[in-house]
């Protein structure tokens, strides 16, 4: 196409509102194509990867699929070896889809879209509740958009400074996302809402954050060093398999300690980013969801522990 013949769109592509920015340019060069249909294809690109479930159809605001049957996973199972090992592997196979990406860095491949999914959400935190109790609890315990905001800028300086590998993930493996069918001996992911391309590394520390449970949270329940190595290797062991490394004990020797402890620092360190993420999540939810759950209340535990654990991870230093 010359630039005679090149279309001019009245459109600023916004670092803070990159997808929703990408959706209206698409509807003007291709308006033929149907917007609501993009995450369509996601899922059914994820089915065909055997990593969900077959899409049967859209409608007005949301979708059908398939059914994996089985059982979630609670605070006990998550810890049983066996279940581990098939989460990574699990895990490894989605990270190996290849699916189209609104941002990519100059190597041409996708890069983490956690900036940019944050800088949206931030835009979107309230000042203010109209609900009395909301608000006691906002004004005493949630930071300010300020300091969100410069929190924001600390968290991505310490991941952009690891170089971390970049898949599309799932980024919210909690317990109730995960099911197990014990007949087949296989796990399944659930519900790829806020699936995007992100760090490796961020769906294994936000997942390991998901330990301390949905009902009852408890954050001493979150793996410590020596429940995270095995992990880790299972990860690394598979990982090298799906890129090429033939037989267990090959993979096995690919591994080296070192990988693993790479790999435990940047987990740790996205851990914290993930608990960002979430309470500022829950904000935007006390909102605007009508769901009857305590979602400022939610923040304040998510931010808590963001900043509970932010000083002993980000001091990690990844070996030389």
């Amino acid at each position: 196409m010359d630039s005679e013949n090149t279309p001019w769109i009245d459109i600023t592509v916004s670092k803070a509102n990159l997808e929703e920015d990408a959706k209206k340019i698409i509807a003007q060069i291709r308006p033929e194509w149907n917007i609501s249909c993009l995450k369509f294809k996601v899922m059914r690109a994820l089915h065909a990867a055997g990593c969900a479930p077959p899409m049967f159809g859209l409608f007005k605001n949301g979708m059908a699929y398939g059914f994996f049957s089985g059982e979630t996973l609670d605070e006990k199972s998550v810890r049983d070896p066996h279940i581990q090992k098939l989460i990574a592997e699990e895990l490894v196979k989605l990270h190996q889809v290849q699916l189209p990406s609104t941002q990519t860095g100059t190597t041409g491949k996708p890069v983490s879209q956690y900036q940019e999914k944050m800088l949206g959400w931030l835009a979107e935190v309230p000042t203010h509740f109209d609900n009395p109790a909301k608000q006691a609890v906002f004004e005493r315990d949630i930071p300010s958009k300020a300091v969100l905001s410069k929190e924001l800028e600390e968290i991505v300086e310490v991941l952009d400074e690891l170089h971390m590998e970049v898949a599309f993930s799932h980024n919210d493996l909690l317990l109730k996302n995960i099911i197990f069918n014990r007949q087949k001996d296989v796990v399944h992911f659930i519900d790829y809402e806020y699936a995007f391309y992100n760090y490796e590394a961020f769906d294994i520390g936000n997942h390991f954050a998901e330990y301390a449970g949905m009902d009852e949270i408890d954050y001493s329940l979150y793996p410590n060093k020596e429940e995270q190595l095995p992990w880790l290797r299972f990860y690394l062991e598979a990982k090298a398999k799906a890129q090429g490394v033939k037989g267990s004990s090959e993979a096995a020797a690919a591994v080296t300690d070192k990988d693993v402890e790479t790999l435990y620092i940047q987990v740790n360190k996205c851990a914290c980013a993930a608990h960002y993420l979430w309470g500022v999540w829950a904000l935007i939810q006390a909102a605007h969801s009508v769901i009857d759950f305590d979602y400022v209340g939610y923040s304040n535990i998510r931010l808590k522990e963001y900043f509970r654990r932010k000083e002993e991870f980000f001091k990690l230093n990844v070996p030389s």
